[in-house]
């Protein structure tokens, strides 16, 4: 595969994370393949701040993992008694206080949360393995171009937790609430063809036409004026908890700050 990363510095790189920015195309890279690209703590923090450092001109945003495997999902060295370094291991985490324990998942959320803002497009070219927090950092981008041999699996329930980084809102928006249910209760593989069926997968590639499919969408998406993209994206969010004439006003709204603008009447 032709690599998606600029050859530019990385913006960052640390904790298994990477980011690199040309121009308006910015690629976050998973860099564990000798692990699967398996998350931590540390990771997730790492992906935090490859939000906060992502610079304004950004306009559409890849995430990948390098290897054979997106992300094989969480390390199970966090189940361990010993956890990671220099890191609570989890059976500590459970022992604190309920106010601790929620502000630490929510910290660990951070990481997936900022691939939704409105102001970029967010795509998931996933390879191989996509599994737990893989499959939910997938979830968390807008758009999934995924190669012929993926395999998502939602396998937190099988470990007698929750997937709770973010992935059952837009794995219910996607495949609705009955085969989400049963997709995360029972653990099993969702593979390329069941996923480009029911919406899980926008696109389907042999896995050596992953990087140039991902280049192709990026490049039509950029093709858009910013500031349509950005109202249609915000509109579209919106919709699932509007109804249908308050989605019609939004609508108004929207357009109509669109025409003010492109008449140079803008506030």
């Amino acid at each position: 595969m032709t690599s998606l990363e600029s050859v530019r510095e990385p913006v960052l790189d640390k904790d298994g994370v990477r980011l690199t920015v040309e121009d308006a195309i910015a690629t976050v890279t998973l860099t564990n393949p000798a692990k699967r690209n398996a998350q931590s703590p540390a990771l997730w923090r790492a992906l935090t701040e490859a939000g906060r450092l992502l610079p304004g001109s950004v306009r559409v945003v890849v995430l990948r993992g390098e290897g054979m495997s997106f992300s094989a999902g969480l390390d199970r060295q966090a189940f361990t008694p010993e956890g990671f370094d220099g890191e609570p291991s989890f059976l500590e985490l459970a022992r604190g206080s309920d106010a601790d324990l929620d502000a630490a998942i929510a910290g660990y959320q951070d990481g997936f949360v900022w691939l939704r803002r409105n102001d970029i497009v967010s795509i998931a070219a996933v390879q191989g393995h996509a599994i737990g927090a893989g499959f939910q950092l997938a979830l968390a981008c807008d758009l999934r171009v995924v190669a012929s041999d993926v395999q998502f699996a939602m396998r937190e329930t099988s470990l007698g937790l929750v997937p709770d980084l973010t992935g059952t809102h837009p794995l219910v928006g996607l495949v609705g609430y009955a085969r989400a249910l049963e997709i995360c209760a029972t653990g099993r593989f969702v593979q390329a063809e069941e996923a480009e069926r029911t919406g899980l997968a926008n696109l389907v590639v042999p896995v050596d036409e992953l990087d140039a499919a991902v280049r192709d969408l990026a490049g039509a998406l950029l093709a858009a004026p910013r500031d349509a993209v950005i109202e249609t994206k915000a509109l579209l969010r919106g919709a699932a908890g509007r109804s249908f004439e308050e989605q019609r006003a939004a609508e108004r709204a929207a357009q109509a700050r669109r025409l003010r603008d492109l008449a140079g009447l803008a506030d």
